[in-house]
């Protein structure tokens, strides 16, 4: 068993405390920041935070630069790097003010956890996303089995998932009471829901055709037919018993929700796969609405109100962090631009293009 320092773990708890009380940060981000200390303590031998110096830092940094991740084999990717430098950043600079380290560790120490500029770049570089279309979601709804109260649940959540946008975790807590099918709205009240920064807000139903909203109303009605109560989950998890066997098997609903939003994910990884599509997760389905709103809100006043449906307090949320034309579309509206500035057309661009490259091949 590895041994800790007792030094080590009073400050950590001082500073984990800090964390949560006064930056206001929320436990998935306390033990983000825990596993990226322990892993530099372990590259350190334990050794006291009061003992510091920078070339811990600089050794530490080229140790995790060229680290492999166990189930992968392939180097951790510059994203991972530099959370982990920028938490152990955050964690000396606030330790340097501290009463018992301020005379061993200065300010400046810090900032040798600091990746080089170039690695930042592609750590913070914004990637194309894979989004679905309502098409595809559509399909994968059409062949998902609608037999048992599991399988209706399943399909539903998908439903629901494209009639709203919300977050894997919102949809893990969800109440009955939640939902009001005579206003095609969902009410996600905090107090219940386990929404992104606690916001309270509610989300109308997004006019995505085919036949979610039937697949969604006629899951209420059975949990209703169930004798479910407005306190209870509106996507319950699965009741497991011991078969005849001796293993575990899935036994219908139980009557409380998901603990984790694992359980969701691995829904959706099904239905695509069995509908022959690649995976994507719940989160997708918020870029796919957002491109759907841009394609047809005529006003800002509409953009705007379709902004607020995500919970979204400034529409440019909506358009930089969900809104990012796809690639292929890029393409598909770059050349229906019709001519160009100098009034060329498609046709003479593509001409011009191969008449540079065959002489650049002639040089």
């Amino acid at each position: 068993m590895t041994k800790t320092n007792p030094d080590n773990e009073r400050i950590k708890r001082a500073y984990f405390v800090y964390l949560r009380e006064a930056r206001r940060a929320s436990e998935a981000t306390i033990d983000g920041v825990a596993k990226a200390i322990a892993c530099f303590e372990d590259s350190t031998s334990r050794k006291a935070f009061r003992s510091f110096h920078r070339e811990q830092a600089v050794a530490f940094k080229r140790r995790l630069i060229e680290q492999r991740a166990v189930r992968s084999g392939e180097k951790l990717s510059r994203a991972t790097v530099n959370s982990t430098l920028s938490a152990l950043r955050t964690f000396f600079l606030w330790l340097a003010d501290q009463q018992g380290y301020k005379r061993r560790i200065a300010y400046s120490d810090a900032d040798y956890f600091n990746l080089p500029e170039k690695d930042v770049r592609i750590a913070k570089a914004v990637r194309p996303k894979r989004v679905p279309t309502l098409e595809q979601v559509h399909h994968v709804l059409s062949l998902m089995p609608a037999r048992t109260d599991i399988e209706l649940r399943d399909r539903a959540l998908i439903a629901f998932a494209a009639l709203t946008g919300a977050r894997d975790g919102a949809l893990a807590t969800f109440q009955l009471r939640h939902l009001d099918l005579a206003e095609a709205v969902v009410h996600q009240d905090a107090r219940q829901v386990k929404t992104k920064f606690s916001k309270t807000f509610s989300t109308w139903f997004f006019p995505v055709g085919a036949d979610a909203l039937e697949i969604v109303t006629g899951w209420e009605a059975h949990l209703r037919s169930l004798h479910w109560g407005d306190a209870d989950p509106l996507f319950p998890a699965t009741r497991v018993e011991v078969g005849a066997d001796g293993g575990f098997v899935a036994a219908g609903l139980d009557r409380r929700p998901w603990s984790t939003a694992e359980p969701i994910r691995r829904i959706f990884r099904e239905a695509f796969a069995v509908a022959g599509l690649p995976y994507f997760n719940p989160h997708s389905f918020r870029d796919m609405l957002a491109l759907l709103g841009e394609r047809i809100c005529t006003t800002p006043e509409e953009f705007k109100a379709w902004s607020q449906n995500f919970g979204h307090e400034h529409v440019l949320t909506t358009f930089t962090s969900y809104g990012a034309v796809p690639v292929s579309r890029q393409a598909e509206l770059i050349r229906g631009l019709g001519r160009s500035a100098d009034g060329a057309s498609n046709d003479d661009l593509a001409a011009d293009l191969e008449a540079l490259l065959a002489k650049r091949r002639r040089v």
